[in-house]
């Protein structure tokens, strides 16, 4: 159970007790600064016998004892622990008993201070040495110091055993709290971005005939709130840290894509991200001028690494283009428009003469996925570059014609399945023929204007047979996209990019059959990825086992995998506004619809989105019609 409220966390398990054990305590900025918080009433420990979370931030422990001698079997008193992501909990026993109560309280504390990273490697120190501070206990090694005081003041606070104790007085019916804080010295009150006033993010909801709608979408908003970081050199700008607990910090090509698919939510957190990542874009003289900087990532066993830095660089000038049609003021365009057209001319100098980009520059593999986002950032960034009054749409279009017409023979393998789409081509031209989850960015086309969606690499006839590759037992689990074929050479359910569903994937499948009209595949991954949301408290994970669902079954958590995570929360936003197909053009004040016709969840309301900086509602009837009930004045419906 992880509270979130970025850069503070607390992890605990069901038991409510924090032992110091794994990776359970209270965080602030990747350090732990209290490991151990034990309460004992009476001399015994309370049994837990509910634990949940009430918010991103927040979560409730609810123990029972019976203090009262030949009681019988009821208990008497109930201990309530409500600990939240700031470093704050609250301790309150509430009697039952018919006579005053005089109950002994203890609270045993520790911490060693060590590093998340350290905890995970179980590479930490030992418990450190307490000292008495102010009304609790103090704990400092070389690299900080953090302290803990309690409201009201402890009758004694024992530092040796790392103690504090009361004597409270309990009426007959009523309640006594204590009131513990966990700083680390140097940093003031955790204020997490999400719940200022001046969130970037707008907060929708969700009705409907599925009553999951309503918790998926609350959850995602919720969480993504909890995620997002100010950057401390420019406090105005607001991004997405990647996940919790072990990748509490900036990963560009995950930030981009999660302001992607948060654009129904507002245009603010993309421009925050952008601006963000622009001034880490590599600049001056050389061949990864323009470039946004990322770390390698994992492919799995049959690929090398990725670079994560040229997925960045790709996600830029698209998500500029689209943040503008969802109604990103044009000032803003104009100013994050240079380092949008220096991503583009870094794309058509990295791929020279050819059609295809490799990755890792400048020998790597061609991937399918990286070819699927030149060509989307070719295309919505010659609209971009169109729309500004800029030189150069015309050769990024001409180029990606060339990418789409080589594309179509070189990467398509024909079988006797009806074909597939290649993974990759090696270096030297040989194709990887592995029915993978990254070829649903071939769908994912984006957005131009008055409604359109971008041409794709692939023709109708290879549009269709992935869709019927996507749909099929061997990809669809039941509870999502698996991240490589069940009957692939390499299959892992557990295996990140060799066969767990990653909740990202599953979501840009969704919209992306959805938008060219395949939605008997759309649908059913949609129902599957519910159903999962259903069974992890709505609080998707980032990727979770590819193991096949039955009657009966749970989705099987990923022991690494981030929960909450940014990409994961966003993909519920667009789960949800996939089913009202919500294509804006603020630019030209229009705004078209193309839900789900066969409406896969039943009538569905959304509102609190926000189009052309407005509030945006819409609602989805059981017969697949779209009708919208809120937007700006004089937004017009497009054809």
């Amino acid at each position: 159970m992880i509270c979130v409220a970025l850069p503070g966390l607390a992890i605990s398990t069901e038991q409510g007790q924090l032992t110091g054990r794994g990776l359970e305590g209270f965080y602030r900025a990747g350090r732990r600064i209290l490991a151990r918080c034990q309460v004992r009433v009476a001399g015994r420990e309370p049994l837990v016998v509910q634990a949940r979370m009430t918010s991103s931030d927040r979560a409730r422990f609810i123990g029972a004892l019976r203090v009262t001698p030949h009681g019988g079997p009821d208990p008497d008193v109930v201990v309530e622990r409500t600990r939240c992501a700031d470093g704050t909990e609250r301790i309150t026993l509430h009697s039952a008993a018919a006579r005053p109560l005089r109950l002994p309280v203890e609270v045993a504390l520790g911490t060693d201070l060590a590093d998340l990273g350290a905890i995970a490697s179980g590479a930490q120190g030992p418990e450190l040495p307490a000292s008495v501070h102010d009304s609790g206990l103090r704990w400092s090694c070389a690299t900080g110091t953090s302290y803990v005081t309690a409201d009201p003041p402890p009758a004694d606070a024992l530092a040796s055993a790392g103690l504090l104790r009361w004597e409270v007085d309990v009426p007959p019916g009523g309640s006594v709290s204590v009131h513990l804080t966990v700083r680390l010295e140097g940093a003031g009150p955790v204020r997490a971005v999400g719940r200022a006033a001046t969130s970037p993010l707008a907060p929708a909801r969700a009705t409907g005939d599925d009553p999951r709608v309503q918790g998926l979408l609350a959850t995602s908003v919720e969480d993504l709130q909890a995620l997002l970081v100010r950057d401390p050199a420019h406090p105005v700008d607001t991004y997405l840290a990647a996940g919790v607990p072990w990748r509490c910090g900036l990963a560009p090509a995950e930030a981009l894509a999660a302001a992607r698919m948060t654009l129904p939510l507002g245009t603010r957190l993309a421009a925050g991200t952008l601006r963000t990542l622009a001034r880490t874009q590599i600049t001056g003289q050389g061949p990864r001028v323009g470039v946004i900087p990322g770390p390698r990532r994992d492919a799995g066993a049959h690929l090398p690494p990725g670079c994560t830095g040229t997925e960045a660089t790709l996600l830029f000038p698209a998500l500029l283009a689209e943040a503008r049609r969802w109604g990103l003021p044009d000032q803003e365009t104009e100013e994050l428009l240079p380092a949008a057209e220096r991503c583009l001319t870094w794309l058509r100098t990295a791929a020279g003469e050819g059609p295809y980009l490799s990755d890792p520059q400048p020998s790597g593999p061609v991937r399918c996925e990286t070819q699927a986002h030149a060509h989307r950032a070719a295309l919505l960034g010659a609209d971009l570059l169109d729309s500004c009054g800029r030189p150069g749409g015309g050769a990024l279009r001409q180029w990606a014609q060339t990418l789409r017409a080589a594309f179509r023979q070189d990467f398509w393998i024909d079988d006797p399945g009806g074909g597939r789409p290649a993974a990759a081509r090696t270096p030297d031209g040989r194709p990887v023929p592995l029915l993978c989850a990254t070829t649903v960015h071939l769908l994912d086309t984006g957005l131009l204007g008055g409604g359109r969606q971008a041409p794709g690499l692939l023709d109708k006839v290879q549009t269709e047979q992935l869709a019927r590759l996507l749909g099929s037992p061997v990809m669809d689990s039941g509870w999502g996209l698996r991240g490589l074929g069940a009957k692939e050479a390499g299959y892992n359910p557990f295996g990140h990019r060799s066969g767990a569903v990653r909740v990202h994937e599953t979501a840009i499948a969704v919209a992306g059959l959805a938008a060219a009209g395949y939605e008997k595949e759309s649908g059913a991954l949609l129902r599957g990825v519910l159903a999962a949301s259903e069974a992890f408290g709505h609080r998707l994970p980032e990727m979770y086992a590819g193991e096949r669902r039955t009657d009966g079954s749970a989705p099987l958590p990923h022991p690494a995998a981030c929960r909450p995570a940014a990409t994961a929360a966003a993909a519920g936003v667009l789960l949800l506004t996939t089913l009202a197909g919500i294509r804006p053009d603020a630019p030209a004040g229009t705004v078209t619809l193309r839900p789900l016709h066969s409406a896969p969840l039943g009538e569905i309301g959304l509102t609190g989105l926000r189009v052309a900086g407005a509030p945006f509602s819409v609602r989805v009837s059981r017969l697949g019609l779209a009708m919208v009930e809120e937007g700006v004045d004089g937004l017009q419906l497009g054809v």
